[in-house]
């Protein structure tokens, strides 16, 4: 499996693991965008700016990370690769890019989720009723830091 930069040639590939994984990890979530919506925000706006990484293996794509300064903005990995340790290897790069700390924000109801950052060393800042988010789901911050 190699990690890299994704380049806007993944998006297809990146978008189809984003629509797949959160339909499957929170399928009673109503999302605020549609699908083709999703695919040109992918394409047009989130792999250009940066800060985007792949994990890949020949031609298939697997999952990726998204950051933003300490922000982890996305974090998805295709259902058929979970439980492959794909999702704390992508993680543990984006720790050795931002060692001060990463905050990321995830859906109280998703508990694989939940479980899996908690398990990375991440821990719950704060709970809200979601109103301030798209899908209007109640979510909780986590932040993870080198020094407790």
């Amino acid at each position: 499996m190699i990690l890299r930069p994704a380049t806007v040639a993944d998006a297809g590939a990146v978008a189809d693991v984003y629509l797949t994984a959160r339909m499957a990890a929170s399928p009673n979530v109503k999302w605020a965008h549609t699908d083709d919506e999703v695919r040109a925000w992918l394409r047009n706006h989130l792999i250009p700016h940066g800060g985007m990484t792949v994990a890949v293996d020949g031609l298939t794509l697997h999952g990726y990370i998204a950051t933003h300064e300490e922000w982890v903005d996305h974090l998805f990995i295709h259902p058929l690769s979970w439980r492959r340790g794909l999702g704390a290897r992508l993680l543990d790069h984006a720790k050795a890019l931002r060692p001060a700390g990463l905050r990321l924000w995830t859906f109280q109801s998703n508990a694989r989720a939940r479980a899996f950052y908690e398990r990375q060393g991440f821990v719950v800042d704060h709970l809200t009723d979601g109103s301030d988010n798209e899908e209007h789901e109640p979510d909780v911050l986590y932040v993870w830091s080198p020094i407790r």
